[in-house]
């Protein structure tokens, strides 16, 4: 696992995803007044299957994959929000940020590394891990799944007081999930234990 001291190292050194990362240099948050007055959580159907690199990831880093905690929202304050905003920016700017070889194998979650990078997944892995350091309770920190323009993509859902917030690593802003252009389908389910659980989106 990468401590906050290396990566804070590793951002000095990073050359940028502009791809990727387009929102760098915009508001690090969209976290106003207006956007918490229409900021619902995410609204589950049932079960859903997960992706398939989840479970062989999960069974080498269980505790990444679990969902347990508090039943209830993490109660933003402004050390809260900074937290998220921090992780978020650093992680995104701290790893080269690339996609899997699609292949016999298929898609491979893991943790990234300096030297081999990570992925859309990965990332949101890594912010989890970084989460989890901090306190915040698993249940909180939802690894999520959606498209956009048909392809698939992977983010870090966080559910707080203000609604359900999304870590992305195609920008540095942190965003409601209503206010993203993506379509999610689905997501870990909080509190179902070691995290195999996942529910299906209505978007």
């Amino acid at each position: 696992m990468v401590r906050s001291a290396t990566l804070a190292a590793l951002l000095l050194v990073c050359t940028g995803c502009a791809e990727t990362t387009s929102g760098a240099g915009a508001p690090s948050s969209t976290l106003g007044p207006a956007a918490r007055s229409s900021a619902p959580a995410m609204t589950t159907l049932g079960y859903a299957f997960a992706p398939p690199g989840f479970y062989p990831f999960c069974e080498a880093q269980p505790a990444l994959c679990s969902t347990d905690g508090e039943a209830d929202p993490m109660a933003m304050t402004p050390s809260r929000k900074a937290e998220l905003q921090i992780i978020n920016r650093t992680v995104n700017h701290a790893f080269k940020q690339r996609d899997d070889e699609q292949g016999l194998i298929g898609d491979h979650w893991e943790l990234p590394t300096a030297a081999s990078g990570g992925d859309c997944e990965d990332l949101a892995i890594l912010k989890k891990a970084e989460l989890l350091k901090r306190g915040w309770p698993a249940s909180t920190l939802l690894l999520t799944v959606g498209t956009l323009k048909g392809a698939g993509h992977a983010v870090l859902t966080v559910r707080t007081s203000e609604g359900d917030l999304v870590l992305d690593n195609r920008t540095d802003a942190i965003k409601i999930w209503s206010r993203t252009p993506y379509t999610f389908f689905a997501r870990q389910k909080a509190n179902a234990g070691g995290g195999s659980e996942w529910a299906r989106i209505e978007s």
